[in-house]
C-alpha cells in the first residue's frame, strides 16, 4: 500500500500545514501596469535562443519585445492583497516569436523579477526567471511628479542584475493605439527543465508546454516613440539582442488569470 505523505504545500517547502510553501496553488490573478517596447534584432541571434525543434517565426523573425511590468497578484482567496509584500513585484522580460509543429507562438527567452515567490511561480510555468532590480516610471493623474497618459508623457524603465545595468528604455507617448503590439500576443511556448541529480542521466524534467492567460482584461493603450539601450555584462547575454530598428512602444494596464498549461512534448 502506497504511503500517503503528511506534508502539504504546492511547492517547496512542504510542511505540516502547507502555509510555508513559497507559492500557493493556482489560480493566480494578476493586475498591473505594462510598458512594452518592440524592435527588430538580428534573426540569427533570436534563433540561437530557441531549443531544438523550435524555429523562427515565418514573418518578421527578428521581432523582439522587451516588457516591464509592475504587478499586484494573488491566489484565489486574495489573502496576499492584505499583506502587500506577498502580492506586489516588478519584472522585466524579453519575448520573441517562434514556430513549433506548424503553429506560431510567443516565447519568453529572458526574464528578471524582484521577489522570490514570482521566481518560483515562473519556474513552474517555464519562464526562465532570475532575480534583478526593475524600475519603471509611474503615471500620475494629480500633481507634477510624473507623466500623464497623454501625448508628450515620458516614461523610463531600467533593469539591473548582479550590480550591473542591463537595460535602459524610454517611451514618449504620442497618442492612443488600437493594439498593444504583436510579439507577445500569441500563446506562450515554454520549456520546463530540471537536471537529474545523477550527472550521468538525462534531464529529470524536460517538457515543452504551452499556456495562455484566462479572463484577460485590457485597459486603453497608449503608444509612442521608444528608445532602447542594452549593455554587456559578464553573467548575461541580453546584449546579443540589441536592436537595429525600432518598431513602437506601448503602455497599458493588464489583468489576467493563470490556471495551468498543456504539455506538448
Amino acid at each position: 500500500m502506497a504511503r500517503v505523505s503528511r506534508l502539504k504545500g504546492f511547492m517547496v517547502p512542504r510542511t505540516s500545514e502547507g502555509r510555508a510553501s513559497i507559492i500557493p496553488s493556482p489560480p493566480w490573478h494578476y493586475s498591473g501596469d505594462v510598458l512594452t517596447i518592440e524592435y527588430r534584432a538580428e534573426p540569427a541571434n533570436v534563433a540561437a535562443l530557441l531549443p531544438d525543434g523550435v524555429d523562427l517565426a515565418d514573418d518578421d523573425p527578428g521581432a523582439v519585445a522587451i516588457i516591464w511590468a509592475d504587478w499586484q497578484s494573488c491566489s484565489e482567496g486574495g489573502a496576499e492583497l492584505l499583506d502587500p509584500v506577498r502580492s506586489q513585484y516588478k519584472e522585466c522580460f524579453v519575448v520573441v516569436r517562434c514556430k513549433w509543429n506548424g503553429e506560431h507562438y510567443s516565447r519568453c527567452v529572458y526574464i528578471w523579477v524582484d521577489k522570490d515567490f514570482a521566481l518560483a511561480r515562473g519556474w513552474y510555468q517555464g519562464y526562465p526567471k532570475k532575480l534583478g532590480s526593475i524600475w519603471m516610471t509611474r503615471p500620475v493623474s494629480v500633481g507634477r511628479a510624473g507623466p500623464r497618459l497623454e501625448a508628450g508623457g515620458r516614461f523610463g524603465a531600467t533593469l539591473q542584475a548582479n550590480d550591473r545595468r542591463l537595460a535602459d528604455v524610454t517611451l514618449t507617448l504620442s497618442g492612443s493605439s488600437v493594439t498593444g503590439g504583436f510579439v507577445n500576443a500569441l500563446p506562450m511556448l515554454h520549456s520546463r527543465w530540471m537536471p537529474s541529480i545523477d550527472p550521468s542521466q538525462p534531464d529529470a524534467l524536460s517538457e515543452l508546454i504551452t499556456m495562455r492567460s484566462q479572463d484577460v482584461e485590457l485597459g486603453p493603450v497608449y503608444t509612442g516613440k521608444p528608445a532602447v539601450e542594452l549593455y554587456d555584462s559578464p553573467g548575461e547575454e541580453l546584449a546579443a539582442l540589441r536592436p537595429y530598428e525600432m518598431i513602437a512602444g506601448y503602455w497599458r494596464q493588464v489583468g489576467a488569470t493563470f490556471t495551468g498549461g498543456t504539455k506538448l512534448a
